[in-house]
């Protein structure tokens, strides 16, 4: 059995996602007949059909269905170190990029990237503000290479180290019938609305739909506008003042906890730095809080 290279496992994986050698064709930028040879010589290489085709339809079998997957996993590792690779090229001694979504990490920031550059192995670091539930996709395709995220999140392939807890509010608008009362349990939030995020505390009314938001500023808004309530972290909260808001206690919320999340794959010194740096902070910062509850 020869060894797989990686463009046929592209093109592989293009005709077993379109089940269609023309449109693969077309999203390849190459002619049907070559891709036609491409698939013939990995089946060949493999040992294994991997589709059956016929004049009318394209379908996988069961051997190309263990390849599928395994294949976009194998081109997404590979496409990551790419990535790396280059962004390493571009500046002397490489370059760390850290995904953070704006004013949701805990307060930690400026301490850790404090912390950081004193690290013996830092090296200059990029901070890559992101959207919602952007960063494990980008540390898994390498656009960054490490982060401060909020739980839970998608973890595979991810290696993550706690960092801090800290209460949850509740956003409602300045004017809604919950703002009026000094506490709140989720049940008095729950009486009126619906969880549409089983990974986070967001709420619509019953029967309505999540509204479209893409980073912080988006969501915040969309809360003035009444059009939704969402559970944040304390330090989000005091950062986030605004005449149209009001923030309530919410006696049984669950903390929000924060992590330091990174590729298990990598091996950078500069993230193993990043990483070191993150955690004295927030044990510093634990032990502080500690000190002052006594």
């Amino acid at each position: 059995m020869n060894p797989v290279e990686s463009r046929p496992l592209r093109y592989f994986v293009a005709v077993a996602e379109e089940l269609s050698f023309t449109r693969a064709a077309e999203r390849l930028g190459i002619a049907a007949p070559a891709l036609s040879r491409a698939i013939s010589g990995l089946e060949a290489d493999l040992g294994v059909r991997l589709l059956e085709r016929s004049t009318r339809s394209v379908a996988l079998t069961e051997p190309g269905a263990a390849l599928l997957s395994d294949a976009r996993a194998a081109l997404l590792a590979l496409d990551a170190a790419s990535r790396r690779a280059r962004r390493s090229a571009g500046v002397t001694g490489g370059k760390l990029v850290l995904a953070v979504k704006a004013d949701v990490e805990g307060g930690l920031l400026e301490d850790v990237l404090a912390a950081y550059r004193a690290e013996h192995a830092a090296v200059p670091i990029e901070v890559m503000f992101t959207g919602w539930r952007e960063q494990p996709g980008l540390l898994r395709t390498g656009a960054a290479d490490v982060a401060i995220i909020i739980e839970p999140f998608d973890s595979e392939g991810l290696d993550t180290e706690p960092l801090l807890s800290e209460p949850q509010l509740l956003a409602l608008p300045t004017a809604h019938p919950l703002a009026e009362r000094p506490r709140l349990r989720l049940a008095d939030i729950e009486a009126g609305h619906q969880r549409v995020d089983p990974g986070a505390y967001v709420y619509v009314r019953s029967g309505e739909h999540r509204p479209g938001f893409g980073d912080m500023v988006q969501m915040l808004r969309q809360i003035e506008l009444g059009r939704m309530l969402a559970l944040f972290p304390l330090s989000l909260a005091q950062r986030n003042a605004r005449p149209q808001l009001t923030w309530r206690s919410v006696d049984d919320a669950p903390e929000a906890a924060f992590a330091v999340a990174w590729p298990q794959s990598s091996k950078s010194l500069a993230v193993a730095a990043f990483v070191r740096a993150a955690t004295a902070v927030s044990a510093a910062r634990n032990n502080s809080q500690l000190a002052d509850a006594r």
